[in-house]
């Protein structure tokens, strides 16, 4: 049982930052404990109950929001667990109390948050359900080649600037989707139901950063397709040598 324990968190942690573990393992780093390059077994940090909490407030709001029970309520505990999204990986960094928990919680925290932003809204019919469906498939497409990925390079793809802002747009599209304010008239540019403020229904300025955040959000697929696809190509070119 132990074996297997420590075979999978030497899996998790070669996924989340293999470069960091090869070190550790090695015993080559020369980085101090709790910095990004020599992450602690530490499970108790500021950082890491910051991040409890936002998950914890996520939770909250979506059994609020979907029983329509104090709205407002709901909204503020969305709305402080979005806005504190850079906060616990600030406070790790910081502090230096970067630690391999937090590595692994982080990005599975914004996904939760993104997720349930985005049912909580479908449910109650406040969001096309097509970007409810795009915005969870591009994540599991995203995920599934990355697993891919790992046959041919244990190192993930980099992240890029565009996906950070693509994150960004959501969360406030979101959140402002969520207040329902302000309204916009609508353009009447097209007769697609599906498209609100671009056809003849009003909708909150929301709409517009979740619009923005589907074309960024795009664009990001296609660099990691094609970031992917090239690491595989030098992969098989290089076992061909």
């Amino acid at each position: 049982m132990s074996s297997k324990k420590e075979k999978a968190t030497s899996t998790i942690k070669q996924m989340v930052a293999p470069d960091a573990a090869e070190s550790q393992r090695a015993g080559t780093t020369t980085a101090p404990v709790g910095t990004s390059d020599n992450p602690s077994h530490k499970v108790f940090t500021v950082a890491n109950v910051i991040t409890v909490c936002r998950f914890v407030l996520t939770i909250v709001f979506l059994v609020l929001f979907v029983n329509h029970e104090n709205r407002m309520v709901a909204l503020a505990c969305y709305a402080i667990a979005a806005l504190t999204d850079f906060l616990d990986g600030q406070v790790a960094r910081r502090t230096q109390t970067v630690s391999w928990l937090g590595k692994v919680m982080d990005p599975i925290m914004d996904r939760v948050l993104l997720f349930t932003g985005v049912l909580g809204l479908m449910v109650t019919g406040e969001l096309p359900i097509w970007v409810a469906v795009f915005v969870i498939g591009r994540d599991a497409y995203l995920g599934i080649g990355a697993l891919a990925l790992q046959r041919y390079r244990k190192r993930p793809v980099d992240v890029v600037y565009i996906g950070k802002v693509t994150t960004a747009l959501l969360m406030f599209g979101f959140v402002d989707l969520l207040l329902g304010v302000p309204q916009l008239r609508p353009l009447g540019l097209v007769g697609a139901s599906w498209l609100p403020f671009l056809n003849s229904e009003p909708a909150a300025l929301g709409i517009v950063f979740v619009y923005a955040g589907v074309v960024c959000s795009t664009i990001t697929a296609c660099i990691y397709t094609r970031e992917g696809l090239k690491i595989r190509r030098d992969a098989l070119e290089g076992q061909g040598r």
